[in-house]
């Protein structure tokens, strides 16, 4: 997001400046986002603007707008898979690949709220595994955090087995499942098959498994 020009310099040059908020003017509002003005001093002292996004749906109890679910589904003799999400999203004008996520409801915590979207996206059933701290998404456009929750899926329980996805009025979503060990190859088949564009946290996970999985195995080798 580009940054207007300096307002007046207000602040002795001298002094150590501490970055704040002045004040946020609202500029326009609909029902899921607002856009903001927003006038901030910055470290050197000069007062300037910002345009930012915001939610609308935070709730009181917690400093997440929503979550993001890694769910690994394990099966008996078949490998580990990553369960995905592939929906039209109207500001890509595309489809997109991502993890399951969703808004956190009021009252609720990260991760019941993780189970629940899990099993409205996907149809299923898992159990929690670990929970991120809150996380920024796009700090130079918006406000927006998450939390990641790892979930653990048992592909052997009934209820997985044919999982039913528990979608609202107005939801299209595809699951897809990756193989864990192959997960970036499998991104960029895709990639190459399809009008898609994968989540940034998506293809981030995809580059650590390849770190955790092959790279400690390669002997190091310097360039000469």
């Amino acid at each position: 997001m580009a940054i207007e020009n300096t307002m007046n310099h207000t602040e002795d040059p001298k002094t150590t400046n501490v970055p704040h908020i002045v004040k946020e003017e609202l500029l326009a509002s609909g029902k899921w986002v607002k856009l903001e003005k927003t006038t901030y001093v910055d470290p050197a002292g000069n007062t300037r603007i910002w345009e930012t996004v915001r939610r609308t749906t935070r709730q009181t109890n917690t400093d997440a707008d929503g979550v993001g679910i890694i769910a690994l589904l394990k099966r008996t003799l078949h490998k580990d898979c990553v369960v995905m999400v592939k929906q039209f999203r109207p500001p890509l004008g595309c489809f997109s690949l991502e993890f399951p996520a969703g808004l956190i409801d009021e009252g609720e915590s990260a991760e019941v709220a993780a189970l629940r979207e899990l099993k409205e996206e996907t149809g299923y059933k898992g159990e929690v595994m670990g929970v991120t701290p809150v996380t920024c998404l796009d700090p130079g456009l918006s406000n927006c955090t998450t939390q990641m929750v790892m979930v653990n899926i048992n592909g052997d329980e009934m209820e997985n087995i044919n999982p039913t996805q528990q979608l609202g009025d107005g939801e299209f979503v595809e699951v897809i499942l990756l193989p864990l060990d192959e997960f970036q190859t499998k991104l960029d088949e895709l990639l190459k098959k399809e009008k898609i564009v994968v989540d940034a946290k998506v293809y981030i996970f995809a580059m650590g498994m390849v770190q955790a999985f092959f790279k400690p195995r390669e002997l190091p080798v310097l360039k000469q």
